[in-house]
């Protein structure tokens, strides 16, 4: 039987590298949600670069009200928190600031042939199954942004999922076929998030990470579906903007720009 991978405060606060991402780090062993208990901590003035983990998440989200399964023990459950200096309409990029890092951090520890992708915005996948999500949430004050949340949730010793979404999600430790150590993982991800971050606040916009982040982006160069509210159609994804926005050309060979939060994208014959 599998002993159970137990994180510290202490083991973690050991293993950061970085000078503001996660040096304060509030840990609970269960909680609803690692964005939600950042957001109280936003509120109450807690500083930039505090980061939330927790063991279990009784009401984990994902984009767009979905729910995040989140088992005890078996994947990372974190929240940060950010006090950028930016206007609130560029804070949305922040989710694809820390889809790169994610995916980075998690490909730098994948061996083999494993290649991490990027689905737009903001879903982390191997072998064309989710493997991390992300969710951005922001609060504005007098027309600036006081604070952003970026939750990140990701499937690391999580042996087997539900039926429902079997065919769609996937886990470090069924892709490697090994048990991972997740603190080195949060770590990792927190040091490529500190310089991402820098180099995102640099310009305000993806002109900097935009060549890592294509490379990773599995939709690139692909047929896919874009779900409206208004409106489902196909379209041929080309790219990203240096906004954050998927670039697709329709049928008839108009191009647009498409925003995160107005529509999802899938596949054209499944997930991606």
């Amino acid at each position: 039987m599998d002993s159970p991978d137990v994180m510290t405060v202490e083991e973690l606060a050991g293993l950061m590298n970085t000078r503001w991402a996660g040096k304060n780090i509030v840990y609970y062993d269960a909680t609803d949600s690692t964005n939600l208990r950042i957001k109280q901590l936003g509120r109450e003035g807690a500083p930039h670069g505090t980061l939330a983990v927790a063991e279990q998440q009784a009401a984990g989200r994902g984009r767009r009200g979905r729910s995040w399964e989140s088992p005890a023990g078996c994947g990372i459950y974190m929240s940060i928190l950010l006090r950028p200096d930016i206007e609130p309409d560029k804070a949305p990029m922040l989710t694809l600031v820390a889809a790169c890092s994610v995916a980075e951090s998690l490909q730098d520890l994948c061996t083999g042939n494993m290649q991490v992708q990027i689905k737009w915005p903001n879903d982390i996948i191997i072998s064309g199954k989710k493997l991390a999500g992300i969710l951005t949430e922001m609060n504005v004050r007098a027309g600036k942004v006081d604070y952003v949340v970026v939750g990140m949730g990701i499937n690391v010793n999580i042996a087997d999922f539900p039926e429902k979404i079997r065919k769609t999600a996937t886990s470090l430790r069924i892709e490697s076929g090994r048990r991972i150590e997740r603190a080195p993982v949060i770590a990792a991800v927190m040091e490529r998030l500190e310089a991402d971050y820098r180099i995102f606040m640099r310009t305000q916009d993806l002109s900097g990470l935009m060549d890592a982040y294509s490379r990773m982006l599995v939709n690139k160069d692909r047929d896919v579906l874009i779900l409206g509210e208004k409106e489902q159609y196909r379209a041929h994804a080309l790219g990203i903007t240096p906004m954050g926005e998927l670039i697709v050309r329709r049928g008839n060979g108009a191009e647009e720009k498409i925003r995160a939060g107005e529509v999802s994208v899938r596949g054209v014959y499944g997930y991606v």
